[in-house]
């Protein structure tokens, strides 16, 4: 099932007031949604590249990982949600 735009909004909200679990729940959608939009895209491709949808997901994740908005707070909790 896929969460409201206020679910999503909230667990932003929760998370950013210290709430790990917050995070947890979180990171599963942000994931999918980036796969969703990664799969869209590479339908637009022509039909001998070799870029992966998994490899566009990662790569979107690592990036938003370490940007500006994410670094500091995320990047410690990620980092152990990446590893398992």
């Amino acid at each position: 099932m896929t969460p409201s735009p206020g679910e999503v909004t909230q667990l932003l909200v929760d998370w950013g007031n210290g709430d790990k679990a917050a995070l947890d729940r979180l990171t599963p959608l942000v994931h999918e949604e980036l796969h969703k939009l990664a799969h869209r895209h590479m339908r637009l491709e022509r039909p001998n590249h070799t870029l992966q949808t998994t490899a566009l997901v990662n790569e979107a994740y690592v990036r938003l990982l370490t940007s500006e908005i994410c670094t500091g707070k995320i990047v410690r909790t990620s980092s152990r949600s990446l590893q398992s």
